[in-house]
């Protein structure tokens, strides 16, 4: 059985051209320390913030070093046979075939019909998050997505998702619950964005001031996209670290507003 149910956001990793320069900008920005890469796994290196597994770090696999460096997020499930074929008849391409890694548990990535990737992932030795919604770990995330019926259609075919919409004429924006506790979104991208940008999962990580992890963020050479912005799940900006990997940071005990009606 998967550790949380399915659905759930259970981990995220990224790979890195540099991936020391990577694990020194989000060691001052988030306060992480590593574990050991070890080279039967890709040099794999997980990060820890107070000695709790949070996310993971790789140098880019030969061949794809012409990838953009970007966060990827990882959705439980029970059954990644399943996950894969439900991924399939409803629109999505595989980008890789369901993948068992050492005892860890079975992968399987993903591009959804919108355009975004993503992976499940079939717990077994590692159930992932260890902390979440605490600085210095998991806190949200949200498919951004220039299509958002594709969007719709997609993930509460694959997953389990219990689907409410904001009633805010101004913004696209649903959210996805699990067990009737919301655990993901999806943002329909505007103008705002650049159209170069491309759809992609915008992963949330928590700190305790987000106007100094802005600060932080321009010190170590990342770039700020929008934001600092107070909003009712708290003060957030979005950002991108210095080898182009775009997040957002959000300081959820900062939150100003009344919360948003969802239908």
């Amino acid at each position: 059985m998967a550790a949380q149910p399915e659905g759930t956001p259970c981990w995220t990793d990224a790979m890195f051209p540099d991936l020391e320069a990577a694990k020194t900008f989000y060691s001052e920005l988030l306060g992480w320390t590593y574990g050991e890469g070890l080279e039967e796994f890709g040099y794999y290196t997980q990060a820890y913030s107070d000695g709790k597994a949070v996310a993971a770090l790789s140098p880019q696999m030969p061949g794809m070093e012409s990838t953009p460096a970007a966060w990827n997020l990882y959705f439980a499930t029970p059954d990644i046979a399943a996950t894969t074929t439900k991924i399939r008849d409803n629109g999505g391409a595989l980008t890789m075939e369901p993948m068992e890694v050492g005892e860890f548990g079975t992968m399987v990535t993903a591009q959804d019909p919108s355009g975004a990737y993503f992976s499940a992932w079939q717990a077994a030795g590692h159930e992932g998050f260890e902390k979440t919604g605490e600085p210095g770990s998991f806190a949200w995330a949200e498919v951004t997505t220039r299509d958002a019926a594709k969007a719709d259609a997609f993930y509460p075919a694959v997953f389990p998702f219990e689907v409410q919409r904001m009633a805010d004429e101004h913004i696209d924006f649903c959210v996805w619950n699990v067990n009737g506790r919301p655990v993901a979104g999806r943002m329909k991208m505007t103008d705002d964005f650049p159209p170069e940008v491309p759809p992609y999962i915008n992963v949330y990580f928590a700190v305790p001031d987000c106007d100094a992890a802005v600060a932080t963020v321009n010190k170590r050479g990342g770039q700020v996209h929008f934001g600092p912005m107070d909003s009712p799940f708290g003060r957030f900006a979005a950002v991108a670290d210095q080898q182009g990997a775009a997040f957002s940071v959000i300081d959820l005990q900062t939150a100003q507003g009344e919360m948003p009606e969802m239908t």
